[in-house]
This record gives structure tokens, sequence and C-alpha cells, in this order.
């Protein structure tokens, strides 16, 4: 047996750390002296106390930890599953710091070169064009932020699933219109929609008329600067908007290799006033 001194020197934990540890139920002491409330640790509980330190490393929560292990005794199986999942979430995370450090040498860059940083607005293309009438078949919903790229998925598959069903033909390539003018605390009006050529129950009409136009190649990350572009060009050449702003899906995410083969083009509904 191990005093909570010697089990901490050895670990390198602080014993308020194992008492915390021990209040939330992740690693309990071995043995409690009634008399002095001392507490004790098994020599075999060195091993989990090491495991515990080393899945806090990868960046899990002392609940997930929790979850994985089990009273001192872990399902390999489990744990395999649980380290797969992390990789994954920290080769993405990894991947936005390596795009956010890319943005911020271009940042630099700019500034050594005399121009303000959100120069690269001016970089991004603005075009008048006349949308045709579509056909819609379409899912509208109040989507809150934090989960719409799992609703991208869920309404697309739902909306693919019956066109494969009925036989339909797609006419362009899938869009989203966005509804709304704010995020409420419901979400966000959004309209996913894929054109088709048939009219079928839940079908409409949509007319956008003419619109501002940008063709976006790589991260959907750049789209809220596509919008801030466009509305000042509106302001600055005299229109204002007229309907939903949409966004035109050219490329399907689940088929490209890497973000710089996505192409969205970002359209803006308008009019001279």
């Amino acid at each position: 047996m191990l005093s909570i001194g010697e089990f901490s020197k050895i670990c390198k934990v602080s014993a308020k750390t194992l008492r915390y540890y021990a209040e939330i139920g992740l690693i309990l002491p071995s043995e409690i002296n009634p008399e002095n409330g001392y507490r004790y640790y098994a020599i075999e509980q060195l091993e989990t106390m090491l495991l515990i330190i080393r899945l806090k490393s990868y960046n899990f929560s002392l609940e997930e930890i929790k979850q994985t292990i089990e009273s001192g005794e872990w399902n390999e199986e489990k744990l395999y599953a649980a380290l797969t999942k992390k990789r994954e979430d920290m080769k993405k995370q990894l991947h936005e710091q390596q795009k956010s450090l890319h943005q911020l040498e271009c940042d630099i860059a700019n500034l050594k070169n005399g121009k303000p940083i959100m120069s690269y607005l001016d970089m991004i293309d603005v075009e008048l064009a006349e949308v045709p009438v579509m056909r819609l078949l379409s899912v509208r919903k109040m989507v809150q932020a934090d989960i719409f790229s799992d609703e991208y998925g869920i309404c697309f598959g739902k909306l693919s699933g019956r066109i494969r069903k009925e036989n339909l033909t797609i006419a362009n390539p899938p869009m989203v219109l966005f509804h709304s003018k704010e995020f409420s605390p419901f979400g966000l009006d959004t309209e996913f929609a894929i054109p088709i050529r048939e009219y079928v129950t839940g079908t409409r009409d949509f007319k956008a008329g003419l619109c501002l136009k940008t063709v976006i190649k790589g991260s959907y990350s750049i789209l809220s600067s596509v919008y801030a572009r466009q509305t000042k060009w509106a302001e600055e050449k005299g229109y204002e908007c007229t309907g939903a702003l949409f966004e035109v899906y050219v490329t399907d995410p689940s088929q490209v290799t890497t973000e710089d083969e996505l192409i969205t083009e970002v359209y803006y509904p308008i009019r001279k006033i």
C-alpha cells in the first residue's frame, strides 16, 4: 500500500488532485483509515493513474476518462474506440490550427507590405447574374448554429432518398437558402433544396432573378467574408437585397479529398434602388 503522499510523488499528481478525483469517482483510494482518515492506494492503482494522466494529455475530459475506465479496469475495445475518435478530433483541430496559421501569416505579410488587415475582402469577386427560375424539392426548418453540419447531411439525405425512390431528375446542384435576417434563440430559418425537373408534391418554383454572384474555391470558412463583401458592393452600387441569400454547392463535400477542391456559388438577390 502507498500513502496518498507516496502515490502523489510517484505519479507527479498533487494530493489535492487525488482527493478531487476520488470525489468525482474517477479513482478511489484502496483504503481509508477510519481513525485518522489517511488515504492509501494499492500498487496496482499506479497503472490506472498513469492511464488517466495519459488520456488527459490527449485532451480527454475527466468525464470522458471516467466513462472509459471503470473501477480501475478498462475494456480494451472501448479504449480503442475512444482513442480512435480522439485521434480524429485532434487531426481536425490540427487542420484548423494550420488554416489559422496560414491566415495569420497572410495577415502579417499584408501588414508588412502596408496593406490593411481586411484588404483580402477587396480580392473577392462580385458579378451580376440573372438566375433562371428553378423548381425546388426542399426541406425548410429552424436550425441551431451548432448543428448546421449535421442538418446538411440529414436533410440532403432525405431529399436524395426521395429523388431516388420516385425516380426524379436533378436539374442543378443542391443549395441552401437562408430566410432569416438574423440568428434567433430558435435558430436560423433554413431551406435545404435540390432543383428537379418534375412537378411533384412539395415542390415550388423559386425565382431569384437578379443576384450578386461570387464563386469561391476552398473552405466554407470564407462564406461570411463573401456575404460581407456582397453587402458592401450592393450598398456602394445602389442596390438592395430582395430575398433569401443562398449557396449552391457545385461540388459534393463527400466526394473531394481536400477542401481546396470545393466549389461554392454564393448568391445575393438584389434590385436597383
